[in-house]
């Protein structure tokens, strides 16, 4: 077993699809850090600013403009990078974009998948791939109690049911196709993600801090929803940890939830409290009653199976999540150097994984 997981990625050839958004820009950046060899496949960054483009990253690593949904651009991207590691990260990630298109999603959701799980197919050098899915997977049932693996896969809306189907091709490539070539196969997932560098529209912190910017409240639609909310940071040294762990012993792939403690799964206002108690100067909130599309309200998942496995556990509590995202967004506001800000919150997050003892085996 590796003495360091970021050391195991020293020389790795990783290949990410989705590169270009918020948490693709993370991932790359904590890659590039531990000396891995990453390339990219992504449509241009998805918003105005983008975390990808502030950070630079484009000029570390090997970054390929293209569209999941084009299989033979695809094809000729992974026959170039010749990858170990696939991370597949590529999607239409809201759920309110998903009501507006969601043969866009669909398409990109699940052909997307059934795409890149073909290049990894035909491949022959690909021993561990990941593909990131979402906590919304499951029939929500709106209980109090985390979702379990096992359980029924039916996301509601067409986002959330699209990454439903992604979890079925992914299993039956596995089980037809991959597992036979001696491929390791996962998927992970992932509560909802906050930290600095969210430009997207409609959720909540890059909301927050649009308005604190401004000088503006908060308006916050759901201020009800339970959430397992999350540092990007959380689930992207997870997906690292499954996807090193699965390249040396393949009996360590499956499905994970990637969840923060049940203690940090909270109300949507409680997240906005603890926004506004950081980045003070006055900052208010207020409840505004939400008439769009259907959203799940509660929302929580067990996270047993990963902790137990592999030895993982969450790092950062809500209040220090909060904290390192308030950190880099006044960074950013302030016209500083974000990448360093970047650099550091990775560097003191590995630390703290490392003294606690947890997931360095």
């Amino acid at each position: 077993m590796m003495d360091s997981l970021m050391d195991f990625y020293r020389g790795k050839r990783v290949f990410i699809s989705g590169h270009t958004g918020f948490k693709g820009t993370w991932l790359c950046e904590m890659l590039v850090l531990a000396g891995a060899d990453v390339t990219g496949y992504a449509l241009e960054p998805p918003t105005t600013p983008a975390l990808f483009c502030l950070t630079g990253i484009e000029n570390s690593i090997h970054s390929l403009t293209g569209d999941i949904r084009d299989f033979q651009g695809l094809k000729r991207a992974m026959d170039q990078a010749q990858p170990e590691i696939v991370i597949h990260m590529a999607a239409q990630p809201l759920v309110r974009e998903s009501y507006a298109n969601p043969m866009y999603t669909y398409e990109t959701n699940v052909m997307g998948t059934v795409n890149i799980l073909e290049c990894v197919r035909s491949s022959h050098c690909v021993k561990s791939f990941l593909n990131v899915t979402t906590d919304k997977v499951y029939r929500n049932r709106e209980w109090e109690w985390g979702y379990r693996e096992n359980e029924e896969l039916a996301g509601y809306d067409p986002y959330s049911n699209s990454k439903s189907c992604s979890e079925l091709v992914t299993g039956t490539y596995r089980d037809c196709f991959l597992k036979d070539e001696g491929i390791a196969v996962s998927t992970a997932r992932a509560g909802n993600v906050i930290g600095g560098g969210d430009f997207a529209r409609d959720r909540i912190i890059p909301d927050c801090v649009r308005a604190a910017m401004k000088g503006e409240d908060i308006v916050v639609r759901n201020p009800g929803s339970i959430r397992p909310y999350q540092h990007v940071l959380e689930p992207l040294y997870a997906y690292l940890l499954i996807l090193a762990r699965q390249y040396e012993n393949a009996s360590n792939a499956g499905n994970y939830n990637v969840g923060p403690d049940e203690a940090d799964c909270i109300r949507t206002e409680e997240l906005v409290k603890l926004f506004a108690k950081a980045w003070g100067q006055g900052v208010n909130w207020v409840s505004q009653c939400s008439r769009g599309p259907h959203e799940a309200n509660y929302l929580k998942l067990d996270c047993s199976r990963l902790k137990q496995i592999l030895g993982w556990k969450p790092s950062w509590n809500i209040e220090k999540a909060i904290e390192m995202t308030v950190e880099w967004s006044k960074c950013w506001v302030l016209h500083e150097d974000v990448k360093k800000c970047m650099d550091l919150q990775i560097e003191t997050f590995l630390k703290g994984v490392k003294r606690d003892g947890c997931m360095e085996k």
